[in-house]
């Protein structure tokens, strides 16, 4: 098992969408078997599906990458002027901490917004508390510079008894590994809710098409009707003006037929004058 390739997997698992990490994750699993690299496969099934403000966090990582380093660059001087016992440079720094950590666990619940999950108060509440044990724990800090949180993680001041505090929450470190078969039957129960939401949002979307198709028939069935109606209008006033061209033309047939009767009458006065 190479730890590159391990790094890289969870580099990867982390940084997708929650609902995509658990059917990823049995995708590489089955990957790991094929390659004949089951202790691969069994370190990538210990991995846990992040919460949502573990992701946010994770997502914070790859997106804000200068405030978080300026962040943590902070708890260094933090834990240093701890360790020199150096009191208004301390107060100094946690003040700042505190201001810095409001205005960075806000941008983080603005970048989870504009990912497609927005986070309530008490979410963006346990960012500021995951950014903060970022700052008292190197070993929370790493997580957070790799973007590979879990879970969040708390905070209760600085010094001994506040980094003995950092952690995550203890439901979190007990919660047993899924074994590769339950990964995988929940990747296939992820992957069918996935097909479930996609058939329904088709299936509605056919009947959408069938009632604007079934409104266009009715529109043209009315429009047919209507022309219908006009046609039928139209060939009897053809009739009517057929039957009126054929008295016409009579009509003018005789006209004409009366003046060359009135012509030839005229015609045979005017040789009775001229003999």
């Amino acid at each position: 098992m190479g730890a590159k390739q391990l790094d890289d997997i969870v580099g990867e698992l982390y940084s997708v969408d929650p609902a995509d990490f658990i059917p990823l994750r049995a995708e590489r699993i089955k990957a790991a078997k094929r390659a004949g690299d089951k202790d691969l496969a069994a370190e990538i099934g210990k991995l846990r599906k992040p919460t949502l403000v573990a992701w946010a966090v994770n997502l914070a990582s790859r997106q804000l990458q200068s405030e978080l380093a300026g962040l943590l660059q902070l708890g260094d001087a933090l834990r240093d002027a701890q360790r020199h016992l150096s009191g208004p440079q301390l107060k100094k720094l946690t003040a700042q901490r505190q201001q810095v950590v409001g205005a960075l666990a806000k941008r983080v619940g603005d970048l989870a917004a504009e990912n497609g999950h927005p986070l309530n108060e008490t979410a963006i509440r346990e960012v500021g508390e995951s950014l903060s044990a970022a700052l008292a724990d190197p070993d929370v800090a790493a997580k957070v510079r790799s973007g590979t949180l879990a879970a969040a993680a708390t905070y209760s001041g600085f010094g001994p008894a506040g980094l003995s505090s950092v952690k995550e929450p203890a439901a979190k470190q007990v919660e047993a590994p899924e074994s590769d078969d339950q990964a995988e039957k929940q990747a296939e129960l992820e992957a069918a809710r996935t097909e479930l939401k996609k058939r329904r949002t088709e299936a509605e979307a056919a009947k959408s098409a069938v009632v604007d198709a079934r409104n266009r028939l009715s529109d043209i069935d009315e429009r047919i009707s209507k022309l219908r109606d006009e046609l039928e209008r139209a060939e009897q006033e053809r009739q009517f003006a057929r039957s009126a061209e054929r008295s016409a033309e009579d009509t003018r047939r005789s006209a004409e037929r009366a003046v060359h009767e009135a012509e030839r009458r005229v015609e045979d006065a005017e040789d009775a004058v001229a003999g």
